[in-house]
């Protein structure tokens, strides 16, 4: 199993750090992964992405032209990584982020309302854990306990308190992801 995904999105979303938690995740896993980041120098408000490979198998370059998995949670990364994913691949998009829809045919479209989800439950800040339970859902690539495990070793001591807030969150997208077309 090999896995290559780009989460792209506005700075302060949470972008990097998903893909750190799911990357982390796979190495507990014994997975091999790669967690390349790019962002501009605004970092909140400017755009951001990441791409994490989780595989089975050695990983040759972090570096990718295509992708089996977009998570887009605005409008320019849709309109830059929509046509980056591989035919027959998966595009996730948050509905808050995005005015036009991914409009492609040949690959597996995904609607996670995150935004709103998040601001209903009141935890603003769990938005990129909601998205990343929807991935989990489509695509396991990692196990849940290996993400909250992740947390544990990623977030500050005095932030583990909010570790079962996280799990709560993905659970939530794992619940209200749902395919383009079917909601």
């Amino acid at each position: 199993m090999t896995e290559e995904i780009i989460i792209a999105g506005f700075g302060g979303q949470g972008v990097l750090s998903m893909g750190k938690i799911l990357a982390y995740a796979g190495l507990m896993e014994g997975k091999e992964v790669t967690w390349m980041p790019a962002y501009g120098p605004e970092q909140r408000g400017g755009t951001a992405n990441v791409t994490v490979i989780v595989s089975d198998d050695p990983v040759s370059s972090p570096i990718l032209s295509s992708y089996d998995t977009a998570i887009v949670l605005n409008q320019p990364s849709l309109e830059k990584f929509e046509p980056k994913v591989k035919k027959g691949g998966t595009l996730i998009y948050d509905g808050y982020g995005i005015n036009e829809p991914p409009t492609r045919k040949d690959i597996n479209v995904y609607r996670i309302d995150a935004m709103d989800a998040a601001a209903e439950m009141n935890l603003i800040k769990t938005f990129n854990m909601i998205v990343l339970g929807g991935l989990l859902k489509i695509h396991p690539v990692v196990k849940i306990d290996s993400v909250l495990a992740a947390l544990r070793k990623t977030l500050p001591e005095r932030h583990h308190h909010l570790i079962p807030k996280n799990e709560e969150a993905i659970r939530k997208g794992m619940e209200i992801i749902v395919k383009a077309g079917q909601d």
